[in-house]
């Protein structure tokens, strides 16, 4: 036997009984701080790695939590669930943080609106944080001190994260006479701290007593995202100098609510009876008819003509998500052969256009809209039918058309740093429909251009106007059109250069 293999041997019969081997435990590998994760940085695991120390910044560790979690559940945030209405039994949702031989010594329980426990705790509107912190004294290093906090951050790409809120509380303290000592085993504090309906402006080239607000902005994240805001709950066990605290933190979800407004009177008893719906000429007061728009081009190389497009969109312009936006479109030109060809409901180019400002723009109405820090994309099409309202005549064709806001798609908001394209009379807005110039066989425009004839603002929100349903007023037949998700890889890309999207087609466009 070489003296390898005797070496091996020794090593066995040592770490065993009765001779028989079983191989040594492999030691864990430390898991990446959040700061580090988050930037896809290499971590080495030390209470305070090096890349926070170097920064500043506190190092914190999001524990795994012991406990049976569908992991397809836990990992889908339940950013989407209807918050309105009454709330339901609070769902408690605890985390623990576990010491070097795997026991827990530190648990971080909360209550919120999230469906299971397995999901994420979830908040809205003013919403007060409940729970509890416990901690087991003797395996707790001493501790001086143990507080909760509340905090959102804004991540954007390349960039430092930016705290948007932060509120603490001291649950104990070794310091406070009036505090009662720690004893021997579980020792545990409630805490509640009520989450504010908006937070402060920076403040630099203002005076202090000019203190600007904005409504606290939601969770904000997608893949290939140029930014991301997130939530956290966050225990902290301070252990005095020259000796690490230790974090536990705790993930939230914030989804606020916000409510369309209920549609106009006409609009309203058409969805009440089941009746069609009465078009911009019999119902001025719920429609938004916006300036007609010309489109020049060349009909089959033989010949000029001019047709006139005039969008209409049914008022208030906020729309819950789920819902259909209903659509009239007139199209009118003197050239007959024209009209029909660029009336025909395929020919027709209108889309939902979501836009992302990130930096110092974000909360600015006149934001470049060319500027490298806007990411738009196309979220819904739209699509038409001739509407029964009499024979065409007169060179005009009048259309109906609808586009639904998708279930999924994300409030509008706006916060420092960031916004999902903000404010028309004082509404926060992240979308505009945007009607771009006809595509018909035969017919070549004179202009080629991505930027839309007309542009339309409107304002997205998580819920309808109280008891109202907006059904779909599409004849038997139509459904709306399959689309592709390309965000997640054009995120990537814009991710990597900024600028892709500004050329070529796709590019972004000034809308309003």
């Amino acid at each position: 036997m070489s003296e390898r293999e005797q070496s091996q041997s020794g090593n066995r019969s040592d770490d065993s009984e009765g001779g028989s081997y079983s191989p040594r435990t492999p030691r864990r590998t430390p898991m990446a701080c959040q700061f580090c994760r988050g930037r896809k940085m290499k971590c080495d695991g030390r209470p305070i790695c090096a890349n926070c120390n170097k920064r500043g910044i506190a190092c914190a560790y999001v524990p795994v939590c012991r406990m049976a979690i569908d992991r397809d559940a836990s990992q889908c945030p339940p950013e989407y669930t209807d918050t309105g209405g009454e709330r339901a039994e609070p769902v408690k949702y605890t985390a623990q943080l576990e010491n070097g031989t795997g026991k827990a010594w530190l648990w971080l329980t909360v209550e919120s609106r999230a469906k299971s426990p397995k999901q994420r705790p979830l908040f809205a509107n003013a919403d007060t944080v409940r729970g509890t912190v416990e901690i087991v004294y003797g395996q707790a290093g001493k501790p001086k001190e143990l507080s909760i906090t509340v905090g959102a951050s804004l991540t954007a790409v390349g960039q430092e994260e930016e705290r948007l809120l932060c509120i603490s509380k001291t649950l104990w303290s070794g310091k406070d006479p009036s505090a009662p000592k720690l004893a021997a085993g579980r020792s545990n504090w409630p805490f509640s701290i009520t989450l504010p309906d908006e937070i402060p402006l920076p403040s630099s080239g203002r005076s202090k007593a000019s203190s600007l607000t904005c409504p606290l902005p939601p969770s904000f994240s997608e893949k290939g995202g140029p930014a991301y805001i997130e939530y956290q709950l966050v225990a902290t066990v301070r252990r005095g100098l020259f000796k690490s605290n230790q974090t536990l933190v705790c993930p939230l979800v914030y989804l606020p609510v916000t409510r369309a407004e209920p549609p106009a009177r006409l609009r309203m008893a058409a969805y009440r009876d089941g009746t069609a719906l009465v078009g911009p000429d019999g119902d001025p007061e719920g429609w938004k008819v916006g300036p007609s728009a010309k489109v020049t081009g060349t009909l089959f190389d033989a010949r000029q003509v001019d047709v006139e497009y005039t969008l209409a969109v049914a008022r208030p312009l906020s729309y819950a998500r789920g819902s259909p936006i209903p659509l009239s479109l007139t199209v009118a030109s003197d050239d007959e052969q024209a009209l029909d060809l660029l009336s025909s409901p395929a020919s027709m180019n209108l889309y939902l256009v979501r836009s992302r400002v990130l930096g110092q723009h974000a909360m600015s109405e006149d934001a470049g809209a060319r500027s490298d820090q806007v990411f738009q994309e196309r979220v819904g099409t739209a699509y038409f039918w001739p509407s029964d309202a009499g024979s065409p005549s007169g060179g005009k064709r009048a259309l109906w058309g609808e586009l639904l806001v998708k279930p999924d798609s994300k409030p509008s908001f706006v916060c420092p740093g960031f916004s999902l394209r903000i404010t028309d009379a004082n509404r926060i807005t992240q979308y505009a429909l945007a009607l771009l110039p006809p595509e018909a066989a035969g017919f070549v425009p004179k202009i080629h251009t991505n930027e839309p004839l007309v542009a339309q603002k409107i304002a997205v929100t998580t819920a309808g106007a109280p008891g109202v349903s907006v059904p779909s007023h599409a004849p038997p037949g139509y459904t709306y059109p399959e689309e592709a998700d390309y965000t997640n890889a054009l995120g990537y890309l814009e991710n990597g250069n900024q600028r892709f999207l500004h050329h070529g087609t796709g590019g972004t466009f000034a809308i309003g």
